[in-house]
Parts: C-alpha cells; sequence; structure tokens
C-alpha cells in the first residue's frame, strides 16, 4: 500500500491533495455526529462556497446527508471512511510517526490519531474514540479493567461500546484508585460505571478520596469491604489510564505549597496512577492513595496509556520511559514532538 501512495504522489500529486481534503471533511462530520456547514468550514480554515461544491459531492455520492439541522454521515460513509483509516494514516504521516514510537518503546502497538487536542475538541474526541477501539480490540469477557479518572478517560467511556450491540457480561471495570473529589464526570467511579454499562459489564466502585493522611490510610487498608475491592483492583489484566502534566495535576489535586515546592525541585514533569515522574521516567514522588501500587503495574499484562497535545508532549515521553506502557494513543501534535525528542 505504502508503495502504491509513493506512486500516486509522484503521477497524481493532485488526486492525493483532493483525497486528503475529501477524507478531513467526511471525518469532521462523523466526529460531530451533526455539524453546520458553517461551524465546519470555520474548523477546517475553509470558505463555505468550497466546502459546499465538496459536501454536495459527498451527499452526491451518498456518503453524508444534509437536513436541517446539519450534516451527517450516513452509514455507507461510515463504512467508508472505516475502510480508508490506514490508508488515511499513510497520506498524513500517520503511520510512520506510529512505527517510530513503537520501536523506540518496544511498545505492542501504537495509534496516532492527526490534529492537536490542546487546540480541536475534534481531535480530542478521536482520541477517545481510538482509545475505546484500543481498548476493545484486547479485553476479553472475563477480563478485569482498571480505569483512572481524567476528562481524556472520561471521552474513551463516551465512546465505548460493543459491536453489534454485543455484551461483555463476564468482564469488570474497577476504579485504579480513590478518586481525586472534582467534577463527577472526570471521577474514576463515574467512568467506571458508565464504561460498564455500554458494554453490559459489570463494575465495582472504591469510595475512598484520592488523598489521603497517614491515618486516615491505615485506617481504610484495615476495612474489610475496602481491602476486597483492592484485591480485585488488583486483579486487573488491564490498565486503562490517561497522563498529566505533573505542575498541573499538582494544582488540580490542590496539593499544599510545601508539596507542589517538593515534586517541582524533584524534577516532575509526569503524572499518572498517582504517581510523579521526572523527564528519565524515573518515579520522584507518590501520593498516598488506596488502589494500585507500582508493583501492580508492572505485573499488569497490558497497560494502555491515552494522552493528547503538544503540551503533554514531554509528560507521555516521561511514562514512555518509565518503561510499563504495551500501547499508546495519542495524537499528531504530541507524536510529532515525542520523535524529535528521542
Amino acid at each position: 500500500m505504502r508503495n502504491i501512495l509513493e506512486i500516486q504522489k509522484q503521477l497524481l500529486p493532485d488526486l492525493t491533495d483532493v483525497l486528503k481534503k475529501r477524507y478531513t471533511i467526511l471525518h469532521q462530520i462523523m466526529l460531530s455526529d451533526v455539524i453546520g456547514r458553517r461551524t465546519l468550514a470555520a474548523s477546517l480554515h475553509m470558505t463555505e462556497r468550497v466546502l459546499r461544491a465538496e459536501t454536495d459531492l459527498l451527499k452526491a455520492q451518498g456518503l453524508i446527508e444534509i437536513e436541517s439541522i446539519g450534516m451527517r454521515v450516513s452509514e455507507a460513509g461510515r463504512e467508508l471512511l472505516e475502510q480508508l483509516e490506514p490508508i488515511a494514516k499513510e497520506l498524513f504521516g500517520l503511520s510512520l510517526l506510529e512505527d517510530q514510537i513503537r520501536q523506540a518503546y518496544n511498545l505492542r502497538k501504537v495509534i496516532v490519531v492527526p490534529g492537536d487536542s490542546d487546540t480541536s475538541p475534534m481531535t480530542k474526541r478521536e482520541l477517545g474514540r481510538a482509545g475505546a477501539k484500543a481498548l476493545l480490540s484486547v479485553m476479553g469477557d472475563e477480563d478485569i479493567v482498571a480505569v483512572t479518572g481524567g476528562t481524556t478517560i472520561a471521552d474513551v467511556a463516551e465512546h465505548l461500546t460493543t459491536p453489534s450491540g454485543g455484551s461483555m457480561k463476564g468482564g469488570w471495570f474497577v476504579p485504579a484508585r480513590g478518586g481525586l473529589g472534582e467534577s463527577l464526570e472526570m471521577q474514576a467511579n463515574s467512568i467506571v460505571s458508565k464504561m460498564a454499562r455500554n458494554v453490559g459489564a459489570q463494575y465495582r466502585l472504591l469510595h475512598v478520596p484520592d488523598l489521603l493522611s497517614q491515618e486516615a490510610y491505615e485506617s481504610l487498608v484495615q476495612d474489610h469491604m475496602i481491602q476486597e475491592i483492592v484485591e480485585t483492583i488488583r486483579k486487573s489484566r488491564i490498565i486503562i489510564h490517561g497522563i498529566g502534566n505533573a505542575m498541573a495535576m499538582a494544582k488540580r489535586r490542590r496539593l499544599d505549597p510545601d508539596t507542589v515546592a517538593e515534586i517541582q525541585a524533584e524534577g516532575a514533569v509526569a503524572e499518572s496512577f498517582g504517581y510523579y515522574f521526572n523527564e528519565k521516567g524515573v518515579v520522584v514522588h507518590r501520593m498516598l492513595t488506596i488502589g494500585l501500587r507500582l508493583e501492580d503495574i508492572m505485573r499488569t499484562e497490558i497497560v494502555l496509556g491515552i494522552a493528547g497535545g503538544a503540551s503533554k508532549a514531554a509528560a507521555i515521553q516521561a511514562v514512555l520511559r518509565f518503561g510499563q506502557e504495551d500501547i499508546l494513543v495519542t495524537d499528531e501534535a504530541a507524536a510529532e514532538i515525542i520523535v524529535r525528542n528521542f
């Protein structure tokens, strides 16, 4: 396929540009569910006149439906996008980024979606869709999946549905650790229950704060119910997690100034699973929390990290250098920086 595309680029460069443009338009409409022409033109930095000509052609081909409320992708359009995905990755240079990162960090799989999650809500949504697809590709009916909180993993939950409405009633979703104490939809407990409902699986919740004093921690770990849930969490075959900037996460957790200064002095650039990593991937600080421990992460069969945006590239790279990731789902902006900084 790569050779054919290279020949096409040399002989028919205009055709390649047209294919990229039409794929991008169709893909953006799919991610939006329903979108008006003016909104789509603005998001693609395209004039309405040019976009109208393209969408009229897509409609004539039966790939989109145009209604009073906006445009939506038809079933034929969705099937075509699915078939075009590997070709599009070659066209946009994403396959090369995936191969470079996978080989550099010895990963099982890398998925790079086009765009920058920092500036495009569409890219962030696509990150969630790709993350859901990656999870379903490795999850079996009897698996236990540990899930962290955060907006990116919440986006994954939105897109998690089994093919043909099937059910994974033997599977379990569990929170990787206690909640952050922030907005409900971003907490691991909420995400776990949504993921389980979406695929017909079972779930357990962990009703403890994310940050604990030594006294509270020692008291809670003695609780029989907490022990039982934590035992289930530590049996997880899959961990799905987000990756955050160290200082941004410290702020979100409302850590005291002394702790923030300590984390900064230790050179932390990334946070994941309640652990803070420096740029070399070394754990320099850990929060006192109930749930997954470092040794649990190291023996988990599949660790699936999902994060994107140019602003998170250094954090993603630090977690990759930690060396426990198996699958990475990221975006083009982060991937390009990661490759430049090998």
